[in-house]
């Protein structure tokens, strides 16, 4: 579980609080517009009106307390350049800012972004899978109910091999390829046995994920 900002509740800070809420983490948003922050009350009750813009408010907020903090603005540069240089002053160890411009991605990057974005629900998705779960890396949607996530290693499966666990009968996912030292192997033998260096490249629809990464 980690404790995420949200900047903005928008269409795509919406959709980023109600995964990274689906995704078991704690959310606390901000807004400047009461009539939006209302708006978004059933999806997150943890919600703070104020002006990401000021320096108090940022502060009072403790954004070093946050893993993760993103600014959900995208079609206002000037705010989210200011929120994201703000932020970063004030601690924050990791924030992810949305762009709408290449320019605008390099000026956010060069200015404190950790990690740059466009995009709305379908990326909103990805992104809070990715960075809100621990142990998983990556995620890319197949369908409404599969799709292919990179994942560590569960602790109980190493030096074991795939037959062993008897992962697709078991885990109700199929193992597509293995990562070690940024290189991928493809569908790996069953006789494969997993390590704690290497991650997997798997398939499955999000509760099975959730079974095996937990």
């Amino acid at each position: 579980m980690k404790n995420v900002l949200i900047i903005g509740l928008g269409r795509f800070g919406r959709h980023m609080a109600k995964k990274f809420i689906e995704e078991g983490n704690d959310v606390l948003a901000v807004e400047i517009s009461e009539e939006r922050a209302d708006s978004a009350i059933e999806i997150v009750q943890n919600i703070q009106i104020g002006d990401a813009t000021d320096e108090r408010f940022i502060q009072s907020l403790g954004v070093d307390n946050f893993d993760l903090c993103v600014i959900a603005i995208g079609d206002r540069f000037q705010v989210s350049l200011e929120i994201t240089v703000l932020l970063k002053d004030m601690g924050a160890p990791y924030v992810i800012a949305r762009a709408s411009r290449d320019i605008h991605k390099k000026l956010l990057l060069r200015n404190g972004a950790d990690y740059v974005v466009y995009g709305e629900r379908e990326l909103a998705e990805r992104l809070a899978v990715k960075f809100g779960a621990d142990n998983i890396f990556d995620y890319i949607v197949l369908d409404s109910e599969y799709a292919i996530y990179e994942i560590a290693v569960p602790r109980s499966w190493y030096g074991k091999s795939i037959v062993e666990l008897s992962i697709r009968n078991k885990y109700k996912v199929s193992i597509l390829a293995t990562k070690k030292d940024g290189r991928i192997y493809p569908l790996p033998h069953p006789e494969h046995i997993f390590s704690p260096d290497e991650t997997l490249m798997v398939m499955g629809n999000e509760e099975s994920i959730k079974v095996i990464t937990r």
